[in-house]
């Protein structure tokens, strides 16, 4: 019997919006979600031309709004969040494949930038693996800072490779949406670009 593995990119690709974006308009409201970003504008302008990086733009943002929120507070957020409203961003063909491949006895695996604390609930729910940036926490806070490197384009293979002997398997499915996928994407023996629009 092959073997098989599938590792699927999360934001854009699993779901059609941006599960960190939707996660700080959860925890903190409208209002501040729209304030902080039109204060963050300078930051993210300078990361969408290439001049700091997009580890660099996310713990801006992850300081400006979560920096010294109890980690139990924060979680018990994500863990709401991650049952409540990821399930309605999720794009219902990326389901349907996920439980074609579980039915091929594959196994699935999330590789995300997005952080594991609003990840799990749902990966967990859904009898997938996880791989994804974890946060800085110190005196049971979070700190806005990333714990290791953000689980992004090469850090995605490199994680992979840590946890899997990729020739064991006869086949590796990758699906993905940006560049940011494309290492990813390199690995594979069937490749997915944009597969559920």
């Amino acid at each position: 019997m092959k073997r098989r593995i599938a590792f699927f990119d999360f934001d854009g690709t699993i779901t059609n919006k941006d599960s960190f974006l939707e996660l700080i308009k959860f925890q903190k409201g409208p209002l501040l979600f729209y304030t902080g970003f039109l204060l963050n504008a300078p930051f993210l302008l300078a990361y969408k031309l290439k001049i700091i990086s997009n580890s660099s733009a996310k713990e801006r943002i992850l300081r400006f709004f979560f920096n010294k929120t109890t980690l139990n507070d924060f979680q018990l957020k994500c863990d709401r969040f991650a049952m409540q409203n990821l399930p309605e961003m999720v794009r219902p063909k990326a389901i349907m494949e996920i439980r074609k491949l579980q039915e091929l006895s594959a196994e699935v695996v999330i590789v995300s930038a997005s952080a594991k604390n609003w990840l799990l609930k749902w990966s967990d729910a859904q009898q997938v693996a996880l791989i994804a940036t974890l946060l800085e926490v110190r005196n049971e806070k979070i700190t806005g800072c990333i714990d290791g490197k953000n689980c992004f384009g090469e850090e995605k293979v490199a994680r992979i490779q840590s946890q899997f002997d990729l020739s064991q398997y006869d086949e590796i499915y990758c699906y993905g949406d940006t560049s940011g996928d494309n290492p990813m994407l390199a690995l594979a023996t069937h490749a997915f670009y944009k597969p559920f629009r």
